[in-house]
């Protein structure tokens, strides 16, 4: 069985929803299995209230906490995170900045890699961030993947939709008011599938 790990921080339920999708992807591939762990959150109760995110946070509390010994046991790991002024968000730079012992063990070396991310508007960073993010996962020697053209959905220009060669994406809107369209989902769930064969090509 090959074990794909997606790794990820949703602060208002866009990024999760995202994730759900990937993890369909996923189970779409015969001898793969998946789980869903968040991030720890950086932000207080207050700070997310005043923002307008306690009642999201509280829905997703379900959700298993990462730890970094979960990213060495995992045969492939795909990262889902928002934008925040073209980069990934704080809670997962701070979940990686505390990876330095796997580095230093290579202990990700050679495992499949790839991201899907958000951003307020179209051209609001999801492409950098994504982009950002692939370099930390070749500082740990990750083989990098991304949302190859074989997903059509990602060339319409019939609608706004957030995709790209670097990973799924979806457009929030500038308050949140918009959720991950039935192309974005499809784009995330391609990408799970994707990672996954791919996964069970390397582990065999």
């Amino acid at each position: 069985m090959c074990n794909v790990l997606i790794v990820h921080y949703s602060m208002y339920g866009h990024i999760y929803k995202m994730a759900e999708a990937v993890a369909e992807g996923v189970r779409e591939v015969a001898g793969c299995d998946v789980t869903i762990k968040r991030v720890p959150e950086t932000l207080s109760d207050e700070v997310l209230g005043m923002m307008g995110a306690l009642e999201a946070q509280k829905s997703m509390a379900h959700i298993p906490v990462a730890t970094v010994a979960d990213l060495a046991e995992a045969d492939a790991i795909i990262f889902g995170t928002p934008t925040r002024f073209g980069n990934m968000c704080g809670q997962m730079r701070q979940f990686l900045d505390a990876t330095g012992q796997l580095w230093m063990k290579g202990a990700l070396v050679g495992k499949p890699g790839s991201v899907f991310a958000s951003s307020a508007t179209q051209h609001g960073g999801q492409e950098s961030t994504i982009l950002s993010f692939h370099t930390t996962l070749l500082h740990q020697g990750m083989v990098v993947i991304g949302l190859p053209y074989a997903f059509a959905g990602q060339m319409g220009i019939g609608e706004i939709t957030g995709c790209s060669p670097y990973g799924a994406s979806t457009i929030t809107g500038g308050q949140g008011e918009r959720m991950p369209s039935d192309n974005e989902l499809a784009g995330a769930r391609f990408q799970g599938a994707h990672v996954a064969r791919i996964a069970l090509k390397l582990k065999g």
